[in-house]
């Protein structure tokens, strides 16, 4: 049998973001040969295989050979996973986990004491490297072991470290928070075809529109206030747009919306 850490990198779960950070951690420097990642549907182990040049195994394999193990499956799967390889972790191996909701001493129940064991609540723009992942640390983990996985995420965005108690807040802030936006984005288009334009032009000006908005954030360096104001003529056109934003209190519905995620992420738990 190969001995423990013959894995640089296990990646047990296959979807979107188990793919993200696969992208991610081969751009940090490991080598493709090195991570390795599981999951039920072989053919979706063979595409990423093909696309990456990565190993493949299944969720036993990683928890026996892994140094870090990445668990990047649903919530309600979680239990079960663990259940089956809880057992087969020693600590000398690092779980970091991307499940929504699921606290590190739960996870932690399913495992030898002393494994060092991390949280991490992405979002979906790490896979093209402008994410912003969120790392806590468990009752084992040490500075070392964050220190490790911000190096392992570090293509993947900006990454921050909080305590855990303020992950529930981070889900509802960036974890959900592309769909906010993307919400936004679909309004925008919507909106722009019933004043007449196409569908291409709509989608062209839209998306052009906000990603340069965005863009303004960073280069700029002032305070999204301020840059709305340079935008807003008294009494002018976005004066008026932004005037029945304010009779609708999009603040408030937003923040009402971002609530909701934190109470789901919080039952999750």
């Amino acid at each position: 049998m190969t001995s423990k850490s013959s894995i640089e990198v296990g990646i047990i779960g296959a979807g979107i973001m188990g793919e993200a950070l696969l992208v991610a951690i081969s751009k940090s420097g490991i080598n493709s040969s090195l991570i390795s990642i599981a999951d039920k549907r072989t053919d979706r182990l063979s595409e990423l295989k093909g696309k990456y040049g990565c190993s493949t195994s299944n969720a036993t394999d990683v928890a026996l050979k892994a140094r870090n193990i990445l668990l990047v499956v649903k919530p309600q799967d979680l239990d079960s996973l663990l259940y089956g390889i809880g057992e087969s972790i020693s600590t000398s191996q690092r779980v970091i986990s991307f499940a929504a909701g699921k606290k590190t001493s739960h996870i932690e129940g399913f495992l030898q004491d002393g494994v060092p064991v991390l949280r991490v609540m992405p979002n979906t723009p790490m896979s093209v490297g402008i994410g912003a992942p969120a790392i806590s640390a468990g009752k084992y983990a040490s500075d070392d072991d964050v220190k490790a996985v911000e190096e392992l995420l570090q293509t993947s965005g900006k990454t921050i470290v909080v305590d855990e108690s303020l992950q529930d807040a981070v889900t509802a802030t960036s974890g959900s928070g592309p769909a906010y936006f993307f919400k936004f984005v679909e309004a925008m288009i919507s909106g722009a075809r019933d004043l007449g334009l196409s569908e291409s032009d709509a989608k062209t000006l839209v998306i052009q529109t906000i990603t340069g908005a965005a863009a303004m954030l960073n280069v700029e360096g002032v305070s999204p206030s301020t840059l709305r104001e340079n935008v807003t003529s008294p009494n002018g056109t976005t004066f008026a747009a932004l005037q029945v934003f304010e009779s609708m209190d999009i603040e408030g519905i937003i923040k009402k919306a971002m609530r909701a995620a934190r109470d789901r992420s919080q039952e999750l738990s």
